[in-house]
């Protein structure tokens, strides 16, 4: 299935994954998901832990790879879906992984790597005695669900009897923790008598994406530091000290991220309107000029076409289009040849020359035998701000930026339409679960 496809669906499709009192699960996308995990078992997983995921389709995703055979897995593959899983295990919000649990044991998924995953979460979570005291019965079923019923009780009784150090022991329970002496006190918390009912945690304790800290108040040099940046230097501040300080915060973002082996056209909108004025003065050229920093650093290729000539004249977006799709176009970074694997328009959004030309452009291209992606980013001042009049070509995939926080999610979204987006992903995200802490400790 095609990368692009699933992706989009992971961060747009948003309902929650839920499971009813009678054992009802709500997966309204259930053969998406299948179909997805059948034909790359291993890239689905690792698109999952992809910024800008909704969590409630990571959660699919964790139901989804447990409930799934790996038996004709190769054993690189398994390594690579069983640390994936732990990501999604301590990176969900607790309630999500408990529903899931709890939809395999309704499903009856008895695979080794779902009685890993149970034992691991019981067992090993930091705040397993908050999660016990708000879901003592949930929690007590999947462990024995995970390890059977007779088998989980035969361990406690071990436990009780003081007989901790047999083979049996280590053999049916032991060897699914990191820490055996915490899991023997978790699973005398799971049988001891007691209510449940306190409010479960509703934050992972090991987030997939950092939690952003925002200023109240948003201006035109707290939207990142390449942006706040750039921002002094239009203002005419000294480039002696700014230009290194602007290379050092470049470097700092692309730091950890694969190259793409592909060829990106970008045309970038330098129309007066996206130089702004008053207060937001600089605010959105600055941001879309740190995309095209960035993007010249992770691109082997990079074109870039201009419109709007530096704020003195119409911005033609369409026309910008035709001249990134003309064969032979020189890359600035490269002396290769050749026509773009994804044409990226970056604007505000304002097509003040022939409105409505580049929804006409797009549209006939496919016609004439051109099927280069063509998609839209639309630079904002704020995430709030009202996109309703200022969108020149509804018909091609969009997305709108504001931040440089936002080009984590972005990147993977532009560059999952070229023919090497899925292998970025899929280098990426193993750098990413290579780098992540093998424990979820706080």
């Amino acid at each position: 299935m095609n990368t692009a496809i699933i992706l989009d669906h992971l961060r747009t499709h948003g309902a929650p994954l839920t499971l009813s009192r009678s054992g009802v699960v709500t997966w309204d996308d259930a053969e998406f998901h299948r179909a997805a995990h059948a034909a790359d078992p291993e890239g689905y997983v690792l698109t999952a832990l992809v910024p800008g995921v909704h969590p409630g389709q990571r959660a699919r995703v964790l139901l989804q790879t447990l409930l799934s055979s790996r038996a004709d897995l190769p054993e690189p593959t398994r390594a690579i879906l069983d640390k994936a899983t732990r990501a999604l295990l301590f990176g969900l919000p607790p309630a999500d992984v408990i529903t899931v649990l709890l939809t395999v044991r309704r499903r009856r998924a008895n695979h080794k790597h779902v009685t890993r995953a149970i034992a691991t979460f019981v067992l090993d979570h930091p705040d397993a005695e908050l999660l016990i005291a708000a879901r003592r019965p949930a929690l007590r079923d999947c462990l024995e669900h995970a390890l059977g019923k007779n088998t989980a009780r035969a361990c406690l009784r071990q436990i009780l009897d003081g007989t901790i150090d047999s083979p049996e022991l280590h053999r049916k329970l032991l060897r699914f923790t990191a820490n055996p002496a915490r899991a023997l006190e978790r699973v005398r918390q799971l049988y001891a008598p007691g209510t449940h009912g306190v409010p479960v945690l509703t934050e992972p304790i090991a987030p997939l994406e950092p939690i952003r800290e925002r200023e109240p108040i948003v201006t035109v040099t707290n939207r990142g530091d390449i942006a706040a940046t750039l921002v002094h230097l239009y203002r005419g501040g000294p480039a002696g000290e700014l230009g290194p300080a602007l290379a050092g915060y470049v470097a700092d973002t692309v730091r950890g991220l694969p190259r793409l082996n592909g060829h990106i056209a970008l045309v970038l909108d330098t129309s007066e309107s996206m130089r702004g004025y008053g207060d937001r003065e600089w605010a959105l050229l600055s941001q879309a000029e740190a995309l095209r920093l960035t993007l010249a650093e992770v691109c082997t290729q990079l074109t870039v076409i201009e419109v709007g000539a530096a704020q003195t004249s119409a911005t033609d977006l369409a026309g910008g289009v035709l001249d990134a799709l003309e064969v032979g176009v020189v890359p600035l970074n490269s002396t290769a040849l050749g026509s773009p694997d994804l044409v990226v328009v970056v604007t505000d959004g304002y097509e003040n020359q022939l409105p409505g030309d580049l929804a006409r452009v797009a549209a006939t291209l496919p016609s004439i035998g051109i099927s280069t992606p063509i998609v839209l980013c639309q630079a904002l001042f704020t995430g709030s701000d009202d996109r309703t009049l200022r969108d020149p070509a509804p018909a091609l995939p969009h997305t709108a930026f504001w931040h440089q926080d936002d080009f984590a999610p972005l990147l993977p979204w532009l560059f999952a339409r070229t023919p090497g987006g899925a292998d970025w992903i899929r280098t990426a995200t193993h750098r990413y679960l290579d780098a992540r802490p093998e424990g979820a400790t706080r």
